[in-house]
């Protein structure tokens, strides 16, 4: 036995019990080098009280935390519960002794108890957790508006009016038009009134970066009159000249077209002493990079990949979602830390209707059963997950030579099938 082992040998994973969430959160705290207020450790412990958590634990000392918020993701034609993975934490002096290996394959065999198909997380270090078959599933864009001078739109706005309305009474008026957009996007999550007031709007001040570099509270700004459904919405905060330019901050926009969305940017464009829109989130293929009259004006600050997604049963996984073209393909699937996903699948799918079980409420969706006939596309399941949302298309991978193409066409195919109208988007961070 290794020295490596002989420390393992003495690691315990197992429920992380409700007496020790104050330590569990002491641990997570000195990993990530944080020191928040009592209302944000009170929101923390709320979101491990009421997840699925499993400790490590080296004799009776916490020596390491993983976490799941219990969350729905959109996908391409449907919802699925999802594991939003948090709080993965080690203590430095426990590192490299398998205690992370030990932590995710215990929330493995939760997360399918618990009938989660897939897991989420927003990763810190992004080159720990490709090894844990996490892929790059959606990506956002940061965006910055010049608004020193008047913002035109090739878009007539919405002539609705626009009327500041009170950010209390925003989860119980945006939540049916946030709802009835969630479709038009994969990757997005569904929201509860605790989420909305903690996770959108951060009402109770429970987010660490919330009033950072100066900026106010919470502004909320409606499309449309009172008594009717608004057209859209944006959260935004403001900061005002001082040593620096003002500045309009923009953490979320939703908008039913584009007249909307033109209404919408061209009020916080037009916000007295400010001169900066920015909005450090926004969809890959937003509108406003079009919809600018003069597109100096609008300038993207950034590109990075948000949600990492892991598909933890891809049978699950694929025949719950929408496809967008026929598809008929043997898919050599490797997955070393879940093998029941590995192996040799036909997928099969047709937009025209479900090939399953005949059921008329049923999205489209696929098939994927076990075969021996040869290969058309060998890939990873990280590869897989970072397709499905239909934001990355598979030769990239392809092309980087980690996935291989045995069929000519196969991929192409595989890829008009995954493609989605909208790209995926997660505004939410955390």
């Amino acid at each position: 036995m290794t020295t490596d082992d002989a420390a393992h040998a003495t690691t315990d994973i197992r429920d992380l019990a409700e007496a020790d969430l104050d330590r569990a959160l002491d641990l997570s705290y000195t990993v990530f080098h944080l020191k928040p207020g009592d209302r944000t450790r009170s929101f923390h412990r709320d979101l491990l009280r009421g997840g699925l958590r499993v400790g490590a634990y080296d004799g009776e000392q916490l020596t390491g935390l993983a976490g799941v918020h219990r969350r729905t993701m959109t996908v391409p034609g449907s919802q699925l519960p999802c594991a939003a993975v948090d709080f993965v934490s080690v203590l430095p002096t426990h590192r490299r002794r398998g205690i992370l290996n030990s932590m995710m394959d215990e929330l493995w065999r939760r997360c399918a108890a618990d009938g989660r198909p897939l897991a989420c997380l927003w990763p810190s270090e992004s080159a720990i957790y490709g090894r844990y078959g996490f892929g790059a599933a959606t990506e956002t864009y940061g965006i910055e508006i010049d608004a020193s001078r008047p913002f035109a739109l090739r878009t007539a706005p919405d002539s609705r009016p626009l009327r500041l309305i009170d950010p209390a009474e925003a989860p119980a008026m945006l939540a049916p038009r946030y709802d009835a957009t969630l479709p038009h996007r994969a990757g997005r999550f569904t929201r509860d009134e605790s989420w909305w007031r903690a996770g959108a709007l951060d009402l109770d001040g429970v987010r660490m970066n919330a009033g950072q570099e100066g900026f106010g509270p919470v502004r909320v700004v409606v499309l449309g009159a009172p008594g009717e459904q608004p057209g859209g919405y944006a959260f935004y905060r403001t900061r005002g000249p001082g040593e620096g330019p003002g500045v309009v901050r923009v953490d979320e926009l939703e908008a039913e077209s584009a007249p909307a969305a033109a209404a919408l940017w061209s009020y916080l464009a037009s916000i007295d002493l400010t001169s900066t829109v920015r909005a450090q989130s926004r969809p890959a293929d937003d509108p406003l990079l079009y919809l600018a009259a003069d597109r100096d004006q609008v300038r993207v600050t950034g590109q990075e990949p948000n949600l990492w997604l892991r598909l933890v049963d891809v049978r699950t996984a694929l025949t719950a979602r929408s496809w967008a073209a026929p598809v008929d393909l043997v898919l050599d699937l490797c997955d070393t830390a879940l093998p029941a996903n590995a192996g040799r699948f036909r997928l099969t799918a047709d937009p025209a209707g479900p090939v399953g079980p005949a059921d008329p409420t049923a999205p489209v969706g696929a098939t994927w059963e076990p075969t021996d006939e040869a290969p058309d596309i060998s890939l990873d399941v990280r590869e897989l997950a970072s397709c499905y949302l239909g934001g990355t298309p598979l030769r990239h991978f392809v092309h980087a030579g980690l996935a291989t193409e045995h069929t000519p066409g196969a991929v192409r195919r595989l890829d008009a099938a995954l493609e989605t109208a909208w790209l995926p988007f997660t505004g939410e961070n955390h």
